[in-house]
C-alpha cells in the first residue's frame, strides 16, 4: 500500500473529485479526513470507508474562515496524532461576465459573487496549507497537492474562478519553494472537464461542445483525479515539488 499509516485530510470531500480522492487514499492505507460544508455528504464519505474496513472521520466547515481550518487541522491532529498529507480540492464557482452591456442595460459580476469564489478557491488553499504546514514542519515531512484548473487559462464568464485556479498556481510554486527544506512537497493538479455535481449541471449542449473540444472526446472520471492526487502524494513522485499536473483529456497541448 503506498500510504500504509498516513493520514490525509481531503477538503471538498463530500463528493465528487474529493469523495473518489478520499476513498482512494483509504484503499492504498491512509487514515483520512474529510471536509466539506455539506455535512450529509461528508458523513457519507466517512461512512463509506469506515464501512469498507478503513478510519476516516468527517469535519464540517468553511475553508474560508480561519477559525474553521484551524478546527478542521486540529480535529485531524486530535484523532490521528499526525498529518501527512493535505488535498486542498474545495471549490466554488459563481459565474458571471466581468462587465455586460445589453439594450443598453450595464450588468457587472458581482462583490459578492468575486469575494465568494476567490474566498474559497485561493484563500481557503492559502489558510488550509498554512496551519497544515504547522505540524508538517514539526515532522519533517508533508506533501499537499493544490487545486488548479484548465480555467487557469481564461474563461469567458468566469474571471474570478480563473483568477482564483491562476492564483492557486502560484501560490503552490512559492509554498513549494518555501517549504521545501522541511521536506514538504507542494504540487497542483489542473483537471479539465470532470462528471462532477458541478458539471452535471452545465446544459447538454454545452457539455456536448465542451466534449467536442477535448482530444480525448470525453469528461474525466473523477476516480481519475484521485489517482493523479495519489501519485503526487506517493513515493513515486518523490523528486517532484512545485509543479502543475494537467489532467484535461489534453486540451491544454500547445499552450
Amino acid at each position: 500500500m503506498k500510504l500504509q499509516d498516513k493520514v490525509a485530510l481531503i477538503t471538498g470531500g463530500g463528493s465528487g473529485i474529493g469523495r473518489a480522492t478520499a476513498i482512494c487514499f483509504a484503499n492504498e492505507g491512509a487514515r483520512v479526513v474529510v471536509c466539506d460544508m455539506d455535512e450529509a455528504g461528508a458523513n457519507e464519505t466517512a461512512q463509506m470507508i469506515n464501512d469498507s474496513g478503513g478510519q476516516c472521520i468527517a469535519v464540517i466547515g468553511n475553508v474560508a474562515e480561519r477559525a474553521d481550518a484551524q478546527k478542521i487541522v486540529d480535529a485531524a491532529l486530535e484523532k490521528f496524532g499526525r498529518l501527512d498529507i493535505l488535498i486542498n480540492n474545495a471549490g466554488i464557482t459563481r459565474d458571471a461576465l466581468t462587465l455586460r452591456i445589453k439594450d443598453g442595460e450595464t450588468k457587472m459580476m458581482s462583490d459578492e459573487q468575486w469575494d465568494a469564489v476567490l474566498g474559497v478557491n485561493l484563500k481557503g488553499t492559502w489558510l488550509m496549507s498554512q496551519l497544515a504546514a504547522v505540524p508538517m514542519i514539526k515532522q519533517n515531512y508533508g506533501r499537499i497537492v493544490n487545486t488548479a484548473s484548465v480555467g487557469a487559462y481564461g474563461n469567458i464568464g468566469q474571471a474570478n474562478y480563473s483568477a482564483s485556479k491562476a492564483g492557486v498556481i502560484g501560490l503552490t510554486k512559492t509554498h513549494a519553494l518555501e517549504w521545501a527544506r522541511f521536506n514538504i512537497r507542494v504540487n497542483c493538479v489542473a483537471p479539465g472537464a470532470v462528471k462532477t455535481r458541478m458539471t452535471a449541471a452545465i446544459p447538454e449542449k454545452l457539455q456536448t461542445a465542451l466534449t467536442e473540444r477535448i482530444p480525448l472526446r470525453r469528461f474525466a472520471e473523477p476516480e481519475e483525479i484521485a489517482r493523479a492526487h495519489l501519485f503526487l502524494v506517493s513515493d513515486d513522485s518523490s523528486y517532484i515539488t512545485g509543479q502543475v499536473l494537467d489532467v484535461n483529456g489534453g486540451v491544454t497541448v500547445g499552450h
